[in-house]
């Protein structure tokens, strides 16, 4: 299979939107979140990957079909020193457990070196198994975990578990 991470153009900011509210819908079991007035949960920081520095958003492509997204910034979940923080990570349902959760979030890491965040809703089971797995391949196990950090609320007032590693001198 062929995957692909590449940047989203201002003009294809529409099907970022379309697959954040699918992303949504599906975390919403876990921060119960409901959606607005239009049947809709919207993205509050959408326009700002494209109008601030420091902000980067990117489509998964597998053999070339859209398999989902990443999004970058450097907003910190929590108080401490940092470079980068995994804002928002997709992979569409088709895709899953097929390696291209595995790529997206390994080249991601790749591309941006320094220190990192990841703050992770500790009710989606999957996603702790994955980042586990991914940040522990990653950094070779020089990772430390926060669970329940009190920084790291969510709308639900479930405490994220956050990851905090540096992968500036990674080899």
């Amino acid at each position: 299979m062929k995957l692909e991470l590449k940047p989203v153009k201002l003009e294809e900011k529409e099907i970022l939107k379309n697959l954040l509210e699918k992303y949504d819908y599906e975390f919403s079991q876990y921060d119960n979140r409901d959606v607005n007035p239009l049947g809709l949960y919207g993205y509050e920081y959408l326009d700002h990957y494209w109008t601030d520095e420091n902000r980067w958003a990117y489509f998964i492509f597998a053999d070339n079909q859209l398999a989902g997204f990443v999004m970058i910034n450097d907003y910190p979940e929590v108080k401490g020193e940092m470079d980068y923080s995994m804002a928002e990570f997709f992979v569409m349902h088709k895709y899953r457990r097929s390696g291209v959760g595995r790529y997206a979030a390994l080249e991601a890491f790749e591309r941006f070196r320094g220190k990192w965040h990841l703050k992770l809703h500790p009710k989606n089971q999957a996603s702790v198994k994955f980042w586990n797995r991914m940040i522990s391949e990653h950094t070779n196990g020089d990772f430390q975990l926060t669970k329940g950090h009190r920084d790291a609320e969510y709308d639900d007032g479930t405490f994220g578990d956050v990851y905090f590693f540096d992968n500036r001198n990674k080899s």
